[in-house]
């Protein structure tokens, strides 16, 4: 049996347990520490992969002590991730961390000294660095048909937008902002695909949709405007056609005045050989208006690649000749989750290095830290902590 330890036991810890768990391998969770503990018996009950003899904790320290572990996943709210982390890596125990690794520059410089002096092989929750169609314009990059990339621009507009103003994502203490939260994944797998060190970087942010006047601490169903607004339960059913029928929704307004995060951002990326990336995000979008990939440009070609559309198509510049390439995979993050859950096993078992090592983590954690104070003081910025 691999006895396995929970830090944080919220629905992306759960999920990735019972991706780890499908694998057959014997990968149980022994011992969980989470604030809830009282609650998680009755949660968890009848769940495959959770021993009879769990123990729960509220202290993370008092699980690693108490605990005989042969691996460890941290899945608690963002602002935790990078003292949580770090807890682990002192004990020398395989690592699954969930993103983003940091949400400041002190947990970051604290996480990249915890992790130099650690053994852990640590996994950093990157899932779309190792999906199909990201693994699949690497091998074509690296064989050299369209030439050394020498421009990329890559987007992402979630038609799930809404959740970082409703939910508890729209807590900027916790999330650190949408470059920490969302854009991590997004500049990680370009700067994996590009091969490069970021230089300097200059950012944007903008907040024009999701603010208002309404009053703070406003819920949706305590609002007079239910049949006016998109975004509340009714206007989910009526106009929306997002639910079966008018239902309670208890949520946050997001046009209110303690409404966090922008609703819109961009980050100019210079890299050591000179040639520049664009990153753009937006959560607005809705329905099939949402979308996520890149576009990476050579001399001799132009690769594409979009998780909503699942292709990848190259284009030559200089033939007569367009390949597409059909995304089939299935799991979340574009099949990215259940690579990451593999690897994990095969960290803990000793067979394979980090498809996503911690070092991943920090550089992507310190470009969206240096998009975030470039945003906030209008320019360039170093990429360097």
């Amino acid at each position: 049996m691999i006895r396995l330890g929970m830090i944080g036991c919220g629905g992306r810890g759960r999920g990735l347990i019972g991706l780890i768990d499908q694998f057959g391998e014997g990968a149980t969770v022994v011992a969980i520490a989470d604030p809830r503990k009282d609650a998680l018996p009755a949660e968890l009950d009848g769940k495959p992969w959770l021993a009879e003899d769990v123990r729960y904790f509220d202290d993370a320290d008092a699980m690693l002590d108490a605990s005989t572990l042969d691996g460890v996943v941290v899945a608690t709210r963002c602002s935790m991730h990078a003292t949580m982390g770090a807890k682990v890596l002192a004990r020398n125990l395989p690592l699954y961390l969930e993103k983003p690794v940091a949400t400041n520059l002190d947990d970051w410089r604290m996480l990249r000294d915890a992790g130099a002096r650690s053994e852990s092989p640590v996994l950093v929750s990157f899932p779309l660095r190792v999906s199909p169609l990201v693994r699949l314009a690497k091998r074509i990059i690296e064989s050299g048909q369209i030439g050394s990339v020498e421009h990329a621009l890559a987007w992402c507009y979630p038609n799930y937008g809404g959740v970082y103003y409703h939910d508890w994502y729209r807590d900027e203490s916790e999330t650190g902002g949408l470059f920490l939260q969302k854009a991590t994944h997004d500049l990680d797998y370009l700067t994996f695909l590009l091969g490069l060190e970021p230089r300097r970087i200059a950012a944007m942010t903008s907040k024009r949709v999701f603010t208002g006047e309404k009053p703070a601490g406003l819920k949706c169903d305590d609002c007079d405007d239910q049949e006016t607004c998109p975004e509340s339960g009714f206007n989910l059913f009526y106009l929306r056609n997002e639910r079966d029928r008018v239902k309670p929704i208890d949520r946050s307004c997001g046009f209110a005045v303690d409404t966090g995060n922008e609703d819109s951002s961009s980050a100019l990326i210079e890299y050591e050989t000179g040639m520049h990336a664009v990153y753009t995000q937006c959560f607005y979008a809705r329905k099939g208006a949402g979308s996520r990939g890149a576009r990476l440009t050579g001399y001799k070609g132009t690769i594409a690649f979009d998780w909503s559309k699942r292709e990848l198509v190259v284009w030559m510049h200089h033939e007569p000749r367009v390949e597409r390439h059909e995304d089939v995979s299935t799991g979340g993050h574009g099949g990215g989750d259940t690579v990451l859950a593999r690897n994990f096993l095969q960290l803990i078992k000793g067979e394979a290095e980090s498809v996503s090592p911690l070092e991943a983590g920090l550089q992507s954690v310190l470009m969206c830290l240096k998009a975030r104070e470039s945003a906030a003081e209008g320019r360039f910025v170093a990429v360097d902590p």
